[in-house]
């Protein structure tokens, strides 16, 4: 069986575990690096007498037609090309890209985790908090928009203040080129009297809860890893994990979700016809499991390593039709195939 992962050159080292894990088992892996197409990887498509499917690469030839599965992980379209090139001929190079990748994946007759299709329309945080609530996740109160008095309204009806928080991912690059992230970030009173700059974007904003943990919940078809950490053993870590991430890496531990909140997710999965996902949630105090968001191809690496969950393994074996994968509707499967 030969399983195409679709990532980028400077992917983590999720990708080394799993092709490790595919190889062990008496698969195949190719990497499609998107940023190193069209520059150093060959693609051709031929639609003639015989159809021919084609990736070349310093891995050597694959043939597409030996596809069996595809790993949507990662893509950085135009990321090899020329900087100098012309802005408009090179937003055409990229469109170009685009469509041709997209083109050869949506044309195979193989599993795919998850088609992009499907997991773009997944990533809407708005549609994910309408679904979490309809099955019967817990999920905190939440306001978007870009008009300041709905802001102050809202958080004279949040007792324990509000946070905001980015839809989209959304990352600065700093003079040398480092990523600076925007994290959750309380509100604080004096912030509600200065709210103009909503006029030139909108924002999110939700309660803020007091957290006994965080969990990173990895869903791989219906296998459920969860991770907890106590965001409280450091002042920065306290209102995002993350601004502490490289610091708490070690500190993750293994967590047994409640039956019922783990068959709430795993409806939220069949909601969205995902076969992946890293869902964050809260537990409070009092022992409240708080739905947060799902991310269809959120990262997991470190947990592989801290507290040891087999996730690689079971993207794996997922791959490889070793473990059963989420039937698609009839409905999803037309947004894909259109």
């Amino acid at each position: 069986m030969a399983v195409l992962i679709i990532t980028k050159s400077n992917d983590n080292e999720c990708i080394s575990s799993v092709v490790s894990a595919i190889e062990a088992r008496g698969g195949k892996a190719f990497r499609l690096d998107t940023d190193l197409f069209p520059t150093e990887v060959r693609a051709t498509a031929r639609y003639d007498d015989v159809e021919q499917l084609t990736l070349t690469s310093h891995q050597g030839e694959l043939k597409l037609c030996e596809v069996t599965a595809v790993w949507y992980r990662r893509t950085r379209f135009g990321g090899g090309l020329p900087e100098r090139m012309d802005h408009q001929l090179r937003q055409a190079s990229v469109g170009e890209i685009q469509a041709t990748v997209h083109g050869l994946i949506a044309s195979l007759d193989a599993f795919q985790m998850d088609p992009w299709a499907i997991f773009r329309h997944a990533s809407n945080k708005q549609l994910q908090i309408q679904v979490a609530r309809a099955i019967g996740l817990d999920t905190p109160r939440t306001l978007i928009t870009n008009d300041p008095q709905s802001v102050r309204d809202f958080a004279a009806h949040c007792q324990g203040g509000i946070v905001t928080k980015m839809l989209s991912s959304f990352a600065i690059l700093d003079e040398a080129g480092a990523e600076k992230v925007v994290f959750t970030t309380p509100v604080k009173p004096d912030d509600l009297d200065d709210l103009d700059g909503l006029r030139y974007c909108p924002m999110t904003f939700q309660e803020h809860l007091s957290k006994e943990r965080e969990l990173r919940v990895t869903i791989v078809g219906n296998q459920i890893f969860t991770a907890a950490i106590n965001p409280n053993v450091l002042p920065r870590s306290q209102d995002d994990w993350r601004r502490e991430g490289e610091a708490l890496v070690d500190q993750w531990e293994r967590y047994e979700l409640p039956n019922d909140v783990a068959g709430r997710l795993l409806r939220l999965m069949d909601q969205f016809d995902l076969n992946y996902g890293a869902v964050d949630l809260i537990v409070t105090p009092e022992g409240r499991h708080v739905f947060l968001e799902v991310n269809p191809v959120g990262e997991y690496f470190w947990l592989d390593r801290y507290p040891g969950l087999p996730i690689s393994e079971a993207i794996a074996d997922l791959l490889l039709d070793r473990l059963p994968r989420r039937a698609r509707s009839a409905i999803r499967k037309m947004a894909t195939l259109g």
